[in-house]
């Protein structure tokens, strides 16, 4: 069983750039410490022949082919623009010439 600190616990926060209160504190090191005595379980496990995954289920990229449709409300979204020219909205200027 791992022995986490209060001291522990600010130092942790601290490289994770958090503002923890005090009072928090107290909360967080035997979180903390359940956190490593899971991880020194998972270290105990031998995986020794076992190929090296990362994700318990195999995940396929579902692509299609990019392609121009027709979308039937572009008048109406073009007729909502505060500004219009031609087929495209008209915005401010963002950026200087």
């Amino acid at each position: 069983m791992s022995h986490i600190s209060a001291d522990d616990v600010r130092k942790v926060a601290q490289l994770a750039r958090l503002d923890l209160p005090d009072d928090s504190i107290a909360t967080f090191t035997p979180q903390l410490e359940r956190i490593l005595d899971f991880v020194a379980q998972l270290e105990a496990i031998d995986t020794e022949g076992l190929p090296p995954t990362t994700r318990a289920v195999e995940v396929v990229n579902v692509t299609r082919e990019d392609g121009v449709e027709p979308t039937p409300v572009r008048e109406e979204l073009l007729n909502q623009a505060p500004q219009r020219e031609g087929d495209f909205f008209r915005v401010p200027r963002i950026l200087n010439n």
